[in-house]
């Protein structure tokens, strides 16, 4: 049988719950290839439902929900089907599983989780952030996985006094910090006015860039070995035509 249910911890949750006895269960995303001849079933959430799991799941391992917060962040399309595995088998060991690596599907979740953590550490330095001519950073950036709020506290410690912008390209969304709350919201483009300082300085950085780079003597398996190449259309020295139009 094929599950849909609210793409949310408690959607999940609420599925899980019903499908735990189904040994041919599949989770689908929105985007999943249905598969002919398998029958399907909508799930409306069930808050009560959902914290029936959670409770029983945290008996048993009290650190599997935190992993299933980051596997439902994760951008592979099977991740749903694999938080299911992977719950299942703490369900069912009544312990915690994730040392058991021998096990298909507790391998596979801890990777996922593996690499949204990751990537979370990655952007932690290679998020670039814009002045704008309001006062407030802007920062776009194309994540793997669904991350821009889990970065906010990183940067919202360190940058305490300045509102930020933390804007998710591909999947049109923000996290945004006003000086005081954090909320995500829709975001598909951003018109955004830099600062003169900050033309300034994106003029002086690409200056010293230019300066640096020996043209003859590139190294661009190095260079994408410090930083992907996938990141650097986000980067002004790597970017000439890069604008803040998002």
């Amino acid at each position: 049988m094929i599950y849909f249910f609210e793409e949310t911890e408690d959607g999940f949750l609420t599925a899980f719950l019903a499908a735990f006895q189904d040994e041919r269960a599949l989770f689908a995303a929105e985007n999943t290839q249905l598969v002919l001849g398998e029958e399907r079933v909508y799930l409306q959430t069930d808050s009560l439902k959902a914290e029936k799991a959670r409770l029983r799941l945290q008996s048993f391992d009290r650190e599997c929900l935190s992993d299933l917060r980051l596997l439902l962040r994760c951008g592979k399309t099977d991740r749903f089907q694999v938080a299911f595995g992977y719950l299942k088998a703490v369900a069912n060991a009544k312990a915690p599983v994730r040392a058991r690596l021998a096990d298909r599907a507790v391998f596979i979740a801890m990777e996922y989780v593996k690499k949204v953590r990751y990537e979370i550490h990655r952007f932690h330095g290679f998020i670039r952030f814009m002045e704008t001519a309001s006062g407030a950073l802007y920062a776009p950036f194309s994540p793997d996985n669904d991350i821009c709020d889990l970065l906010v506290p990183h940067f919202r410690a360190r940058l305490p006094a300045y509102p930020f912008v933390l804007h998710d390209v591909s999947r049109k969304k923000a996290a945004v910090y006003d000086g005081e709350h954090v909320f995500v919201a829709p975001l598909t483009q951003a018109e955004v006015v830099l600062s003169a300082k900050e033309n300034e300085w994106q003029g002086l950085w690409k200056q010293y860039y230019a300066a640096v780079n020996i043209p003859s003597r590139e190294r661009l398996k190095q260079m994408r070995g410090y930083m992907p190449a996938r990141y650097w259309k986000f980067l002004p020295e790597k970017n000439e035509n890069a604008s803040a139009n998002r």
